[in-house]
């Protein structure tokens, strides 16, 4: 990220994700029909583009500069706990006593997380424990981007193909980041080090990565897929310290399992035994469970649809879907 700085490096990301979810589109052979959506739904996916990809890269990546990768990968998390809160601010998504514990409980974890980081703070660092809560707030700040983008693509984007979306919307948030990656775009040599390594990150980390997620959507259903965002902190400690020697605390082991016992109880995982039976008889409304792409794919016409449920006439089909990824 040095090489580059955040706004250079985001907005490669996004356009070369962007460059190879459209090459798949060619060769799928539907391009000319997902750029007529693009065109009519411009300002939806200009929308999603910016929240989901645009502003939550650099938010991201401007916390990563202080944050360590463990850090941020249990930040992250929190996407679920905005996603039930947003959904209930905008769709009236209901909240039970459990769901409003697990929001308390696993923003209670955040703030856990980020004192024990600004308690361990080094007096001799070059990072001031303010540097460390702006980091904080910052990648808060994208999950939150995360959550509206959820809501938004449930109200403005069902019905549309399924890999038109992500494709249509890191095009979009290419367009908004080009001229401030211009600006701000390093005045000395980049090793090609680096180069290979933005690559990696554009094509792997968001083209493929979004397309895997979603043919797991199609192949697991979204419920279950959604349960990465559970052992995306485990692996993000872990990567973290095996191959940058980032520190784990105790504390900071605790506040990532406060975070993803709220996490779990915010968005229905986890339910009393009483209101089991409430919970088999009535479907999710939770947006980001019926994915944040507006809902499972009909298996008739490749489409998204916005009740999360396969068609009448299929329904002994595998569930199609989008693919997306949020964070890599």
């Amino acid at each position: 990220m040095t090489d580059f700085g955040v706004v250079p490096l985001m907005a490669l990301r996004v356009g070369i994700g962007a460059a190879f979810l459209l090459l798949v589109l060619v060769l799928r052979g539907t391009a000319r029909t997902a750029l007529t959506t693009m065109r009519q739904r411009a300002v939806p996916l200009l929308m999603v583009g910016i929240l989901n990809s645009a502003a939550s890269f650099c938010l991201f990546a401007y916390a990563e500069v202080t944050l360590s990768a463990g850090v941020t990968s249990v930040i992250n998390a929190t996407t679920l706990l905005w996603s039930a809160l947003v959904a209930f601010l905008w769709f009236n998504d209901r909240l039970s006593r459990l769901r409003v514990a697990g929001l308390a409980i696993g923003f209670a974890g955040v703030l856990a997380l980020v004192w024990d980081q600004i308690f361990a703070h080094d007096p001799g660092a070059s990072v001031t424990p303010m540097a460390t809560a702006l980091a904080a707030v910052a990648a808060l700040c994208a999950t939150l981007c995360y959550g509206i983008a959820a809501s938004y693509t449930k109200r403005h984007l069902t019905g549309v193909d399924s890999l038109t979306v992500p494709a249509g919307t890191i095009s979009a948030a290419t367009i908004v980041l080009l001229p401030f990656a211009l600006i701000y775009w390093p005045m000395g040599a980049v090793s090609m080090h680096a180069w290979g390594a933005v690559i990696a990150l554009g094509v792997a980390c968001t083209g493929v990565a979004y397309m895997m997620f979603f043919h797991l959507i199609a192949v697991a259903g979204p419920a279950r897929t959604i349960t990465v965002t559970f052992v995306i902190p485990i692996f993000g400690i872990l990567w973290g310290a095996l191959f940058l020697a980032e520190r784990v605390s105790a504390g900071m082991a605790a506040a990532c399992a406060i975070v993803l016992i709220g996490t779990a109880l915010a968005t229905g995982v986890v339910v009393c035994p009483a209101s089991a039976r409430v919970v088999r008889r009535r479907p999710s409304s939770n947006v980001y469970f019926q994915s944040r792409v507006s809902g499972p794919v009909s298996p008739a016409t490749g489409s998204l649809s916005g009740n999360g449920s396969p068609s009448m006439s299929r329904r002994s089909s595998s569930l199609k879907a989008s693919r997306w990824m949020s964070h890599c």
